[in-house]
């Protein structure tokens, strides 16, 4: 497990790049507890799906494929 993400979130953040790995569009994200949404303002283009508490897992699609995954505390 890479420095600064919580143990307690390896599985779920497993389940989400997994998902993410085979997905086409945004909506592809929108699995029971993701709580895909779209963002604004400096991100607008990205998503995000909840990973726990404050943290998601925010990225972008473009033709298809996936840009820009981050794994961030926000809010």
């Amino acid at each position: 497990m890479k420095r600064g993400t919580a143990p307690s979130h390896a599985v779920r953040l497993g389940d989400i790049l997994a998902i993410l790995n085979s997905a086409a569009v945004a909506g592809d994200m929108n699995f029971p507890g993701a709580r895909l949404h779209a963002l604004k303002a400096d991100m607008s283009g990205h998503h995000a799906v909840n990973v726990s508490g404050s943290w998601r897992v925010t990225f972008r699609f473009e033709q298809g494929d996936t840009y820009e995954v981050d794994y961030k505390q926000y809010h």
